[in-house]
């Protein structure tokens, strides 16, 4: 015979047949009994941790919100073991799953060996090298000096490390310049434009690196390595911009109740 402690901690009930408020245990979803076998399936190892986990967070969520006036942005204090820990394995899990299924299905054309003796027509770096490959061929933008008889102050290839340090630099320094709370791209619509042009800049790069390989006139496709992000900042903040009114009263109004206007 089971005394009543394990059967309350299998079945997530006290002995007045609740819910246990604590979170311990197995508790079913709503509307959802368990059957024996899927108990048995979720008796050890990641599995029960996994769903008493998130059978877990639903429940203390869920009295929360029975508790609050208001809820808008409820944030949970959870422990580092086991729901973080438990969140994380079965996350890590999953992905090294599609790895390992990924590699086993579809694995990588080996070519043929290079030949030491002939130089490639195209050298191209690694695909997540592109924009600082891209970074290093802006040699027309390197001024050419009346001064100097028409030549150039640094050599192409030095102009492109410093292109390169400016970059990594102005994005090293961008989390020290905004300092804001802000949790959505339209509540601070200026740095999110910043973001849309960095990004859309990092593409653009990345093309013009491939220059050879794209079916573009290389002075077009110089051009619009430097006006796409414009536009696409432009663009992003005006998008933004136009919704943030909106959305602040909205959120104020679910913080403080204001009434619509009439």
């Amino acid at each position: 015979m089971t005394d009543d402690t394990e059967t309350d901690d299998t079945d997530g009930q006290t002995d007045d047949g609740e819910p246990r408020a604590d979170g311990a245990g197995i508790v079913a979803p709503d509307g959802e009994t368990p059957t024996w076998r899927e108990r048995k399936e979720r008796a050890q190892g990641l599995p029960r941790l996994t769903y008493e986990y998130f059978e877990r967070a639903r429940r203390e969520d869920q009295d929360l919100r029975m508790e609050s006036d208001y809820v808008e942005r409820d944030v949970l204090a959870f422990p580092a073991w086991p729901h973080e820990m438990v969140r994380n394995l079965a996350l890590t899990s999953f992905f090294v799953g599609i790895l390992v299924f990924l590699a086993a299905a579809l694995p990588p054309h080996i070519g043929a060996p290079a030949n030491p003796n002939q130089t490639p027509a195209i050298i191209l770096p690694d695909w997540y090298l592109y924009w600082s490959f891209g970074l290093l061929k802006l040699g027309p933008l390197n001024p050419e000096l009346t001064l100097l008889g028409g030549s150039k102050l640094l050599a192409d290839r030095t102009y492109g490390v410093i292109a390169n340090l400016a970059v990594v630099g102005a994005i090293a320094i961008v989390p020290f310049l905004n300092k804001g709370s802000a949790r959505r791209p339209v509540e601070q619509p200026f740095w999110a434009a910043v973001g849309v042009f960095g990004v859309t800049f990092a593409f653009t790069i990345a093309a013009y690196s491939a220059k050879n390989l794209v079916p573009i006139t290389p002075q077009l496709l110089f051009d619009l390595t430097f006006l796409l992000p414009f536009v696409a900042g432009f663009i992003s903040y005006a998008v933004f911009k136009s919704m943030r009114e909106g959305y602040m009263f909205e959120l104020n109004r679910r913080y403080y109740r204001l009434r619509p206007p009439k």
